[in-house]
């Protein structure tokens, strides 16, 4: 490594965000990635461990060591070689990505973590500010059609790896623009749309056709897709949102958190939205306290909410987690966003008994106490109150993809209602339906970016030796 003391000379440094009274007056991102010689630094704290742990706590096994190396020798052009090796999108993982790498460093075992997903962004951004992205056009076709149904993370993966093939590639949206929950999902503040519009272009340049507007089962035949196409990739996520049977769920203001994210970014994006979903000056109840519930915390807060509350049904994590119990695994532990910080009041062990209303409105959460043992859920006697509430956001996670896809190509499901396919073996990523494949959320369920591009990457790989009869694209 280029500086085989670096891990105990220098401390980890975080990224800087703007000031919370500064951000919250738009919807632009606020992290500001490293300087170079702040990168340098960084880099030079990877410790040549002998077993990079990393890259196998990375899904898609990003070559850490190499690029923390490249980056500390300051030879960017190389590093972004290396990491788009692996990555097709590091801007989006660079991101949103949950950074299961670190969690994985060996540092991390008795130190902090190298900081990864710092070093990530810092070299993508580098690489796009000096036109290092450019598009690799294939000249030799094969004649085969390839048909990807959903535009996320997986399908845009699936996409350019496909098309690098020399394959002609469709990517079908459902929705007026592309991207799947990276552009309705992902709060702006997050991850601008400008970097899936970057990448929009270059794959347009590879080869690859988008069609918006394009619903499968609705505006779209399945079984036209099968017949025009030599293969087809379900790559459409997991939408199905996990709902709250209680008394009230029916009131006016009880909405899935995707109900008041997506019209967010569409506003953002320029569209007119009747009847959007807005949090000034009201009280919001955020129930989940994952990612999407976060989201939405920093959605209120820039509404101008005059209160946020977020519960979670599960026990408050330890604040560090026993590393010596679960490295290299992800921990379990307690976990601050940003949007937190920016203000919202957070509880745990938190059910919610019923929602009460007023002319049809909800007014206010009835919820209770729980304890937790041995895996059971026991509420607390008198534990009960009641909090006001004029918006309840359900964000406790999704449980499948949208059904009615599945059914309209006949695939057969797995036991939680995903698209069933292996990973594995000459049948990798097929479904039960001959030419028709599955790869991202559409088939594991709900998961990370990180893991959808993985999928789609594999999927590629599988669907061009399924036309081919061999392949060289990488899984």
């Amino acid at each position: 490594m280029g500086k085989v003391t670096g891990f105990m000379e220098y401390n980890r440094l975080t990224e800087a965000n703007l000031p919370v009274l500064e951000r919250v007056k738009n919807y632009k991102e606020f992290v500001l990635h490293l300087t170079d010689e702040q990168a340098k630094t960084q880099g030079a704290r990877c410790m040549d461990c002998g077993i990079p742990f990393c890259t196998t706590g990375c899904p898609i096994n990003n070559i850490i060591p190499d690029w923390n190396d490249l980056v500390y020798h300051q030879d960017w052009r190389t590093a972004i070689d290396v990491l788009h090796s692996t990555n097709n999108f590091p801007e989006f993982t660079g991101r949103i990505c949950p950074a299961p790498c670190e969690a994985a460093c060996t540092l991390n075992i008795n130190d902090d973590a190298v900081g990864i997903k710092s070093i990530e962004h810092a070299i993508i951004d580098k690489a796009w500010e000096n036109d290092w992205v450019q598009p690799q056009v294939n000249p030799n076709k094969t004649g085969k059609k390839v048909a990807i149904v959903g535009s996320g993370p997986a399908g845009l993966a699936a996409a350019q790896q496909l098309a690098r093939a020399g394959h002609a590639v469709v990517v079908l949206e459902k929705n007026s623009r592309i991207g799947g929950l990276l552009r309705y999902g992902i709060p702006d503040f997050k991850m601008e749309k400008s970097h899936i519009d970057r990448r929009m272009a270059q794959m347009t340049a590879e080869g690859v056709e988008f069609r918006v507007n394009q619903h499968v089962g609705d505006n779209v035949k399945a079984d036209d897709l099968v017949a025009e196409f030599d293969a087809v990739l379900l790559a459409a996520g997991a939408e199905q949102p996990r709902d709250l049977p209680v008394k009230g769920r029916e009131l006016e203001g009880v909405h899935f958190a995707m109900d008041f994210l997506t019209p967010q970014n569409k506003v953002n994006a320029g569209d007119v939205i009747p009847n959007q979903i807005n949090a000034t000056g009201k009280h919001v109840i955020v129930i989940g306290g994952g990612d999407t519930g976060s989201d939405c915390v920093g959605t209120s807060n820039r509404h101008g909410a005059t209160s946020i509350t977020q519960f979670e049904l599960m026990p408050q994590p330890p604040e560090k987690e026993n590393r010596a119990l679960v490295w290299p695994n992800w921990p379990l532990k307690m976990r601050t966003s940003s949007s937190h910080e920016e203000g919202a009041s957070r509880d745990w062990s938190i059910t919610t008994k019923e929602l009460m209303g007023e002319n049809g409105k909800v007014v206010a959460l009835k919820g209770a106490r729980v304890e937790w043992k041995d895996g059971k859920m026991t509420e607390i006697a008198g534990s009960e109150f009641t909090i006001p509430a004029d918006l309840v956001f359900l964000a406790m996670g999704f449980v499948s993809p949208v059904q009615k896809l599945l059914e309209v190509f006949g695939v057969e499901k797995d036991q939680r209602g995903n698209a069933k396919a292996t990973t594995e073996g000459a049948t990798s990523y097929q479904t039960s339906k001959a030419k028709v494949f599955a790869a991202g959320d559409v088939r594991r369920g709900q998961s990370l970016v990180v893991w959808a591009i993985r999928e789609g990457r594999q999927a590629a790989q599988a669907i061009d030796a399924f036309l081919m009869g061999a392949s060289v694209l990488p899984r």
